[in-house]
């Protein structure tokens, strides 16, 4: 009998054994995210985010055309001609064990001349409506539409509004090199209980970031670097989001 109920219990522990086993690699192989022992930490992949360049080119163009006489704009106006001034920033992630690998991240060099563009389109559209104002105030007659005004702008300054704009304005946008300094970079990344660490290398130096984040389906939300909130550019006040660029899905045809 002894032996009997001695074989049942090592049965029943075998069996709670396997069905543990079985649990433990359901969670790590296919639980969704956020499930215990989730495979959320694996970073693996390609991910892009937009640093929003609009208030900064606003407050930037604001002050320069301020100076003009007898004409007004706010900064909310200007932040309407600049809206979705946006410069991309590309990080990849390869896991090379569990929680931690290796990691590439830059800003994208044509993304930052076609926003520097755009900042400065939307400019020379705000230097001219504010240019039309002026003549009218002055009695200027003839015809003000745009082709007119770009035309008479040219006449004026030997260039066009873009061109004069771009040589006697100031920077709408922080330099390329600047905002390398910040973002771009290589090195090793481990991550544990919420927080990204990410070591730098460049040179003989070796810098480390330590990072929290979030890790939401396809986004990964950097909120505080060091202790202290994320340094990079938000739009609205929210924080750095990096999306998983397999994730996007091309625009189904009509």
């Amino acid at each position: 009998m002894r032996k009997k109920v001695k074989n049942t219990i090592v049965v029943l522990l075998i069996l709670t054994l396997g069905i543990f086993t079985a649990l433990l690699a359901y969670l790590y192989f296919f639980a969704p995210e956020g499930g215990i022992l989730s495979r959320n930490q694996d970073l693996t992949g390609e991910w892009t985010a937009d640093l929003d360049m609009t208030e900064h080119a606003a407050v930037t163009a604001l002050g320069w055309l301020q100076d003009i006489e007898a004409v007004s704009i706010s900064l909310e106006d200007m932040e309407d001609y600049m809206r979705g001034l946006t410069i991309q920033v590309n990080l990849t992630f390869a896991q090379t064990a569990r929680s931690e690998g290796t990691f590439h991240c830059y800003v994208v060099p044509e993304s930052y001349d076609a926003c520097n563009q755009a900042a400065y389109e939307a400019f020379a559209a705000a230097f001219q409506s504010l240019l039309v104002e002026r003549l009218r105030i002055a009695g200027y007659t003839g015809n003000m539409d745009a082709e007119s005004v770009e035309a008479l702008v040219t006449k004026t300054f030997g260039m066009s509004t873009v061109d004069y704009l771009m040589s006697c304005a100031p920077a709408l946008l922080p330099p390329l090199e600047e905002l390398q300094a910040g973002y771009d970079g290589s090195g090793t990344y481990r991550t544990a209980d919420g927080i990204l660490t990410r070591q730098f290398d460049a040179d003989d130096a070796v810098t480390v970031k330590a990072e929290n984040y979030i890790r939401k389906d396809f986004s990964l939300i950097l909120i505080e670097e060091d202790g202290s909130v994320y340094s990079g550019f938000f739009s609205d006040g929210e924080p750095m989001r990096y999306t998983l660029k397999q994730a996007q899905t091309p625009a189904t045809e009509n």
